[in-house]
């Protein structure tokens, strides 16, 4: 037993410097290797710059259809919704009663003018008289006098006519202009135009063209009018600037039409100016109330440096890119951004075309500290320009 005990312990002694060894060199601390991250180029492409508001559509031209003569309602001739065109008829209104009444205004337009005859036969016949001297003053004046009256009554029996000729032609209710009409408000047999408000029938609602309303700040007016001037376009020819509409559920901006007015003034509490574009709206999509994004173009396309949307953070300082420098360290960046170019943003200042943007790792990536950067191309990037 003790030599099994003495065998053991020398074996313990000769392991002890091996172990002790072992135990110093699991002391030391290793730095870990940086993080990887992946960093590409900015991507370089013409884009076209393009203000961008929201706005509303509005109807070109909307109107209520109201009873402008009273009387019981005969016919209904439209269907609720439809589409119409200019003087479509819409609703009849007895006309039988305007019918009688303008009978009427013809007869008695007819015997004015046969007394408008005699009286001028009668004048003529005394100025005759008058002329060798067989007639006296009185007659002649009494006869002007008739022919005059006689002339006032006719006046009077045209314009009666022509009254009666619009009532009549006010019983049958068109269209005023192409549009679609709402559901109708009255129903057959109703009696309306009998009170001193209008009774409104129905309305009508013009959507090909249709408007779209929107406001411009100080600035970018500014901006469209130097467009403008650099273009040659004056005040008279906005609708040689086009501009391009897209509602919140559509991608991209797919309605095009061009600029229609905008307001001689800023308006001093908002500091912004009204504008208007007009649309072709044939298939009804844009429809008045819409709520819809508003795009103009500010000048022709020109070279920009774009980055992946998600490469972009924000702090309360704005916008910034984290970008690798010579040594490998993590930059922060404060950058200017610009408009939307499919998955792309554009940067109008901070970074320049050869930096290397960390595009992938963002989580691993602190500034001021070293990473491994990996090369990605910027294969992602659009082939267009075509901003939203």
């Amino acid at each position: 037993m003790i030599g099994v005990r003495t065998k053991a312990g020398m074996i313990a002694a000769a392991l002890a410097p091996l172990l002790l060894s072992a135990c110093g060199e699991g002391n030391q601390y290793k730095e870990p290797p940086p993080p990887k991250v992946m960093v590409a180029p900015p991507v370089q492409q013409p884009v076209t710059r393009y203000l961008e508001v929201n706005g509303s559509a509005a109807a070109v031209n909307s109107t209520d259809l109201v009873a402008r003569v009273p009387g019981f309602v005969e016919k209904i001739n439209q269907q609720d919704g439809a589409a119409v065109t200019t003087g479509t008829l819409l609703f009849t209104i007895e006309p039988e009663p305007y019918r009688i009444k303008l009978d009427q205004a013809k007869a008695a337009q007819a015997g004015a003018e046969a007394s408008l005859t005699e009286a001028q036969t009668t004048f003529q016949r005394q100025v005759d008289l008058r002329s060798r001297d067989v007639s006296t003053q009185a007659n002649y004046d009494q006869a002007l006098a008739a022919r005059d009256s006689a002339q006032a009554n006719l006046d009077q029996a045209k314009a009666n006519t022509r009254l009666a000729q619009t009532n009549l032609d006010y019983t049958q209710v068109t269209a005023p202009f192409d549009g679609v009409v709402t559901a109708r408000q009255v129903s057959l047999g109703q009696y309306v135009g009998g009170s001193a408000t209008p009774t409104v029938l129905a309305s009508i609602v013009e959507t090909n063209p249709i408007y779209v309303n929107f406001n411009v700040s100080e600035q970018d007016v500014q901006r469209i009018r130097s467009e403008m001037r650099r273009r040659g376009i004056g005040p008279s020819e906005l609708r040689k600037v086009p501009a391009e509409v897209g509602l919140q559920t559509e991608t991209g901006y797919p309605h095009r039409g061009t600029l229609d007015y905008a307001a001689p003034n800023v308006d001093p509490s908002t500091g912004t100016l009204p504008a208007r574009g007009i649309f072709e709206n044939a298939d009804r999509v844009l429809l008045p109330g819409y709520f819809v994004r508003v795009r103009v173009p500010l000048g022709e396309p020109r070279n920009s440096l774009l980055v992946p949307d998600v490469a972009l953070g924000s702090d309360q300082g704005g916008r910034y890119l984290l970008v690798v420098n010579k040594d490998n360290v993590v930059e922060q960046r404060k950058v200017e951004v610009g408009q939307q170019v499919d998955t792309m943003r554009v940067i109008d200042s901070g970074i320049s075309a050869d930096d290397r943007v960390i595009v992938g790792g963002l989580l691993r990536a602190i500034p001021g500290q070293k990473v491994e950067p990996q090369m990605q191309t910027a294969s992602s990037a659009p082939a267009s320009g075509n901003a939203r």
